[in-house]
């Protein structure tokens, strides 16, 4: 029960919907916008009521004490982000006023206001000098705009008049008494009450009858001590939604002013088959339009599925129809006409009428002075055929005869059935004419103010709601095969939300198996998992996991054998089986994660066959052929490297060969050995430390865990498929294959001296380096560029992903920016960073590396990373942007020798890789970094971030000791480490060193 103690501190916004509107049979207040909500997390048609609870929400009640706001839906509204109300020591009620003209205001209420904003007077529909009186210095008038704030002490004195005789009788309270209804107007009767320039006798005397004077004393007593202030928002506008088709065609077709949250579109929510054919000026609203269709500017299409050809002239409003009333369209060239298909509901039977009206047609006007079609009555009357007595009874006054009591609109025959064309011949007449004449009358047929009480609206959202899936449909096909970066997610969440998601599932999987590409197929997969994630609506567990269960092993191999509409088939028959709960519904979105993975490999091993390999001398068998490596340092654009963003988006990465604490971290040395079998040996940190891992393969099938990038030496496995050493899956045994091309076996020795998880590039550095020396010992060479997409190959076939710029960073010697195009077979090209003179040394004596002592824990970084790319969340489009253009600068940067400018891209590095993976920077880390900010131009983790090496670019040279004191007296960073490095301009050799290594 509303008790004033409830009102205390309640903040409560009654929104009135208004009365029934001539075009939108769901009234004013839902009446679509031609608007679209790019950043809304669910996609959805924007209702004039939208716009009014967001101006409301976010705009006019900020700031305001407890109390109660009424605000009208019968007009649109636009309020300037911050209004500037002020609230200090407010009381009473508020009236929101927007500044308008005088001659608006000639058929509207304006307040009449003092020096203080009190509220003198409320004039509607004035005198010119009335009006005069009201206008401000710049000539404006202060327009009644629907919106009131009522304090929690004015809300509760109004609320406890609503027991007392005669008030009583404006709620159900007094009616369901015996009393009689009395109507009150919340401006004119309530408001007013307060307005200090209004004298008690004047205002009980404009109340009319009886009851209604004595209902207007009772206010006068009760609200009359609450003062009545104005504000008047600058800036903001006013639109009282009329019943003139014009006015309401054209609030449709303007764009609303700067100070709206809303921007308007030409299409919005619609999908469009030939985007040309509509003119500027013209809107199209939740439809679907196939073929050629024809709209003029200052012509409007809301809620309607039509096919070409059509040609729809100037001035015309279409809504609710449906295709099946295409082909009655398509001969009939309209303008200036209002068309629309409505749902009734006559007791319990369903139907659909058309109604047709003019543009300029005055709903309300006599016969004698208005116009039907926008032609004088007597006109049409001789145009058609059609008399008087056809539509208003003989009784009827000839005052009271108008369009809206005119029985025009067929609604049942006896025995056909009735379509668009039983109102279109109105307009053309010279058509059979009597044909259509006779069946006309011979129909049962209804006026306007017959309909409205018989208007379905629950069968009419419904229709717009299916129209609105349907239309959706077509834009998620349209999005994939188009590859465009819009965002799907939205419309995902709204179609599981309204019970659509089974048809958006039934699209994406015909996008995954028809488009012929596996960049496409696999994004429509990473879709189908964001359905499903949505219907686990945030229960059932994390996104990311495991995706190896047994029952999607088949669908999985069918992709891997390159059958993609078999796979994707397969897919959604196993779907089926995992729809029952939470947790099932996530694991299937793994599955699908895992799904689209495997194609997300074969997209980008495609770019093998940029791999070229050339003959050399075969090593003597024992020779060592030895490889190392410097670590690489991206400076910028990490992330844009990765696929599927590589090959969609484009990617450029700054990367920096070094050598840290003076050496080349990364290793690899291979020789031939006697014995037919693999050998392979991962040392720790140095060349002659202790063997960490051995590993003997004699058997083909010890390879077959080579794609587990967790399985012991599946890098080093991996390595001897992708260069052919050995050839697997084959009939041939390894040691037949081993005696047959090389005579014996091989020996592998890898070793890296930088921590697991460093963020250096180790991984992908040492596939280069296994590789470069397997080649070799095989009797084989290769480029560097072959060798950058070799590794790239070897990445996905061990399945761990990952991009292109660790390689580029350790393989090739410098400073050097790595590019891929948006395309797909995927090719990476490098380009050497002239930097000036003795800028590497200078580089050498700023730069440095911390060692934070924390490891990478997020295992699901890559996972989020792709699964938000995929969704096209604009964020991570924005970004992608963003580190694109941040490592161009950087080169820029380095070219010109400036640490300044370096320094700063490094940070906004920083900030594109927290915003690409959440949960990259812990604490401890953001303490160091705290505490060295005011010594560092700029600075950065390596790699993904979470742990690993900081490095830092310092101000002044040398500062390796300095900064080691700094960190010492830092509190809670466990165990760091300083090391120097140096640009590597050398970069790897591959040597061969004869029989004994050292």
């Amino acid at each position: 029960v509303v008790t004033s103690d409830v009102l205390r501190e309640a903040r409560i916004l009654i929104l009135h919907m208004g009365r029934d509107f001539s075009f939108d049979d769901c009234g004013r207040a839902f009446t679509c916008l031609p608007a679209e909500e790019p950043s809304a997390p669910a996609e959805a048609l924007v209702c004039n009521l939208d716009s009014l609870l967001g101006t409301m929400t976010h705009r006019l009640c900020v700031g305001s004490p407890p109390g109660v706001w009424v605000c009208s839906t019968d007009m649109l509204l636009t309020v300037p982000s911050a209004p500037g109300i002020d609230w200090d020591g407010f009381q009473g009620v508020r009236v929101i006023a927007v500044p308008g003209s005088q001659a608006y205001a000639r058929n509207h209420g304006v307040y009449l206001a003092d020096e203080q904003g009190l509220v003198r007077n409320i004039i509607y529909k004035g005198t010119e000098a009335q009006i005069q009186q009201c206008a401000g210095p710049d000539g404006t008038v202060p327009l009644v705009c629907g919106v009131v704030f009522f304090s929690s002490d004015a809300a509760e004195q109004l609320l406890a008049t609503h027991v007392i005789p005669p008030l009583d009788a404006c709620t159900y309270m007094g009616l369901d008494s015996g009393a009689p209804p009395i109507q009150l107007s919340l401006f004119f009767d309530i408001v007013l009450s307060m307005a200090g320039g209004v004298t008690k006798e004047d205002f009980v005397k404009g109340g009319g009858d009886a009851s209604v004077r004595s209902a207007r004393s009772m206010l006068w007593t009760a609200l009359r001590a609450f003062p009545l202030s104005m504000a008047c928002i600058p800036d903001a506008s006013y639109d009282y939604m009329t019943t003139s088709a014009s006015d309401h065609i054209r609030s449709l077709t303007l764009l609303p002013g700067s100070a709206s949250h809303l921007r308007f579109c030409k299409t919005a929510h619609s999908h469009v088959d030939q985007p040309c054919l509509l003119e500027d000026g013209s809107s199209v609203t939740n439809c679907l339009l196939e073929g050629a269709v024809r709209l003029a500017a200052g012509s409007v299409i809301q809620h309607c599925h039509l096919q070409g050809p059509l040609e729809i002239g100037p001035g015309c409003l279409l809504s609710g129809l449906t295709t099946g009333s295409s082909l009655a369209l398509q001969g009939c060239p309209l303008h200036d006409v209002v068309l629309q298909g409505h749902h009734i509901r006559l007791r319990d039977l369903p139907c659909r009428v058309f109604t047709l009206t003019g543009r300029l047609d005055n709903w309300q006007s006599p016969a004698e002075e208005a116009t039907y079609l926008n032609v004088p009555w007597a006109e049409f009357f001789h145009r058609t055929g059609i008399r008087e007595g056809d539509l208003w009874d003989a009784e009827m006054p000839r005052r009271s005869r108008c369009l809206l009591s005119a029985r025009l609109f067929p609604v049942l025959h006896a025995c056909e059935a009735l379509g668009l064309e039983d109102v279109l011949w109105l307009l053309d007449p010279a058509a059979p004419a009597g044909e259509r004449l006779v069946r006309w009358r011979a129909a049962w047929r209804m006026s306007w103010q017959e309909l409205l009480p018989c208007l379905d609206k629950a069968a009419e959202l419904g229709a717009r709601r299916a129209l609105f899936f349907l239309q959706g449909q077509r834009k998620v096909r349209q999005v994939l095969l188009g590859r465009q970066d819009s965002s799907l997610l939205p419309l995902a969440r709204s179609a599981v939300h309204e019970g659509y998601h089974e048809a958006v599932l039934g699209t994406l999987d015909e996008v995954a198996s028809t488009a012929g590409d596996a960049g496409i197929a696999a994004r429509a997969l990473a879709c189908i998992a964001d359905v499903l994630g949505c219907m686990a609506r945030g229960e059932g567990g994390l996104r990311s996991g495991p995706a190896a269960n047994r029952e999607w092993a088949l669908a999985f191999r069918r992709l891997e054998s390159g059958d993609i509409a078999g796979g994707v088939r397969e897919l959604a028959a196993e779907r089926q089986k995992w729809m029952s709960s939470p947790a099932l519904l996530v694991r299937a979105a793994r599955h699908y994660e895992g799904a689209e993975q495997i194609l997300l490999r074969q997209a980008v091993m495609s770019s093998c066959q940029f791999v070229t390999v050339g003959q050399a001398e075969l090593p003597p068998l024992g020779h060592w052929v030895q490889v190392a490596c410097p670590a690489r340092l991206d400076l910028s654009g990490g992330w844009s490297d990765t696929p599927p963003i590589t090959y969609e988006h484009g990617g450029a990465v700054v990367d920096v060969a070094v050598l840290v604490d003076g050496c080349r971290p990364i290793g690899a040395r291979v020789r031939r050995i006697g014995e037919p079998e693999l050998r392979l040996i991962s040392l720790g940190g140095t060349l002659q430390s202790e063997v960490a891992v051995e590993l003997v393969c004699r058997e083909l099938e010890h390879l077959q865990d080579y794609c587990q990038p967790h399985a012991p030496g599946a890098l080093l496995k991996a390595a001897f498929i992708c260069t052919q050493v050995v050839q697997f899956p084959s009939q041939k045994p390894l040691r037949a294959q081993l005696m047959e091309s090389f005579g014996g076996g091989f020996e592998v020795h890898t070793w890296s001296k930088l921590p697991h998880g460093s963020g250096l590039g180790t991984s992908s550095i040492l596939a280069g380096a296994v590789m470069a020396s397997l080649y070799r010992a095989t009797g084989k060479a290769t480029s560097t560029d072959s060798l950058i997409h070799a590794v790239l190959h070897l990445e996905q076939r061990l399945t761990t992903g990952g991009g292109w710029q660790d390689q580029v960073g350790g393989l090739v010697p410098g400073i050097k920016i790595g590019r891929s195009k948006a395309q797909l077979p995927l090719r990476v090209e490098v380009e050497k960073i002239p930097v000036p003179d003795g800028f590497t040394q200078t580089l050498n004596n700023h730069l440095l590396l911390v060692y934070t002592g924390k490891t990478r824990l997020a295992r699901n970084l890559l996972q989020d990373v792709v699964r938000n790319w995929y969704a096209r969340l604009p964020s991570a489009v924005q970004n992608a942007d963003a580190l694109v253009s941040n490592a161009e600068e950087c080169a820029q940067a380095l070219r010109q020798g400036n640490l300044l400018l370096i320094g700063k891209c490094l940070d906004r590095y920083w900030q594109q890789k927290k915003c690409m993976a959440p949960g990259c920077e812990p604490l401890a880390v953001r303490h160091m970094m705290d505490a060295l900010r005011p010594y560092v131009y700029g600075q950065c983790l390596a790699g993904a971030g979470g742990g690993g090496f900081l490095y830092i670019l310092t101000k002044g040279p040398r500062q390796k000791e300095a900064l080691y004191q700094v960190l010492a007296k830092t509190e809670g960073l466990g165990n760091f480490s300083i090391h120097s490095i140096e640009v590597d301009m050398g970069g790897f050799a591959v040597e061969v060193v004869g029989c004994d290594p050292k």
